[in-house]
């Protein structure tokens, strides 16, 4: 078993990518413009897997993520969403990804597919979610295009609440 902070020191890699793909998944992200993360919702949370997957992600291949805008949705069949908006959305904050936003959150609800696309509200805020989120990937583009550099984060303390 790897010991802690093994994927740091793996050169942008996670350890145990190999195996499943994770690490061609971050060379993917190396490429992208931007990213959209969604789950279905179980016990008002994003499921197991896909929880491993982003810690994984976010872990090994931070750099490769960051300052890429980005937006997360969530489908249930009745409730839980806001909560799985709300823990996916701190992994794109935690790492300075520019969250793109709709005209409601970022949900659609239905038992299955049939019923999802009965949702119309729910279809209407991913349109909008789309379109904000390719106008935001635009405004990065043109920001790249005049020579404006992402800021660089200041990172001289790191601190626990024990004094």
């Amino acid at each position: 078993m790897p010991s802690a902070f093994c994927c740091g020191k793996s050169g942008g890699g996670c350890v145990f990518g190999n195996d499943d793909g994770l690490n061609e998944i971050l060379d993917r992200c190396k490429q992208a413009d931007g990213f959209v993360f969604g789950s279905p919702v179980y016990y008002a949370s994003a499921n197991g897997t896909m929880i491993s997957f982003m810690d994984r992600l976010f872990y090994a291949g931070a750099a490769a993520l960051s300052h890429k805008p980005s937006a997360v949705i969530a489908s249930a069949r009745r409730a839980g969403t806001t909560a799985t908006l709300d823990e996916l959305n701190k992994y794109l904050t935690i790492n300075q990804m520019p969250v793109a936003s709709s005209t409601y959150w970022n949900m659609v609800h239905g038992s299955c597919a049939e019923d999802v696309k009965k949702d119309a509200e729910g279809l209407q805020t991913m349109r909008n979610l789309a379109k904000n989120l390719a106008w935001l990937l635009k405004c990065v583009q043109a920001g790249k295009d005049a020579g404006i550099a992402p800021p660089s984060p200041e990172r001289d303390h790191r601190t626990n609440f024990i004094r």
